[in-house]
């Protein structure tokens, strides 16, 4: 855990307090601290997340299903996939910095584990688990719809962000569409890219990324929210 993030600062955040504390402390333990410290291997995250997939899996079916009557199950089942895809769980965890509250092995931390995706999204889904075990299928739903099924709209528009920006820009607008890499930095095993879009000479949006594309996607989730500001509107897929 980095210095500040401790289990009580992510209980307040997360709106929860554990009975069973032990259970919190194993979602938010990776398996390379578990190996580095040769702590039992049921003691990391792993096994919580097998459970905490199964419960987001339900509820998140059970949301679509009365929130989207009329929608067949083909559709559901895209939606759902969307839903609680790996960006999608990482970018919920983003907003609650998860990243930071995990114990991780010294390798992981020098190569930016708290910061990726697969490992937060993870997470993500120990962390439903461990609520689940320690407080029933009401307090995980409870943590489900406040942190992976609000604002879907927002959302939705920035997993899709550079197709739907594209799809506006050169298809309705007809204007030119340009990434620009503005710069890199650290080190080759944990860079950070900072990119900008631009719509003809006009820059719409920034964002950064571990990836380039990561980056990208930002700018065009930018790109769009300035877009829609100004009156715009447009297809999400």
């Amino acid at each position: 855990m980095q210095e500040g993030y401790t289990l009580r600062v992510l209980e307040k955040r997360i709106g929860y307090s554990f009975r069973d504390e032990a259970l919190l402390r194993q979602a938010m333990t990776h398996s390379s601290f578990s190996n580095e410290q040769k702590i039992n291997k049921a003691k990391d995250y792993e096994r919580l997340e097998f459970l905490g997939d199964a419960v987001l899996e339900l509820v998140s079916s059970e949301f679509l299903f009365r929130t989207h009557p009329d929608v067949p199950e083909g559709e559901l089942t895209r939606q759902r996939a969307s839903m609680v895809c790996e960006p999608s769980l990482a970018y919920c965890a983003r907003d609650l910095e998860l990243g930071s509250f995990m114990r991780l092995g010294k390798g992981e931390e020098s190569t930016g584990g708290r910061n990726r995706d697969s490992i937060t999204s993870d997470a993500m889904e120990a962390l439903i688990g461990a609520i689940y075990l320690d407080g029933g299928m009401e307090s995980a739903k409870a943590f489900i719809d406040r942190f992976i099924l609000s604002d879907l709209e927002d959302r939705q528009l920035f997993y899709d962000s550079k197709s739907t920006l594209q799809e506006l820009v050169q298809g309705k607008l007809k204007q030119e569409l340009s990434y620009e890499l503005l710069s890199e930095s650290g080190p080759e095993h944990n860079k950070s890219f900072f990119v900008a879009v631009h719509m003809g000479t006009e820059t719409l949006g920034e964002g950064r990324g571990k990836t380039k594309k990561a980056a990208e996607q930002e700018a065009a989730y930018k790109a769009l929210l300035k877009l829609r500001a100004r009156g715009y509107v447009f297809k999400k897929h």
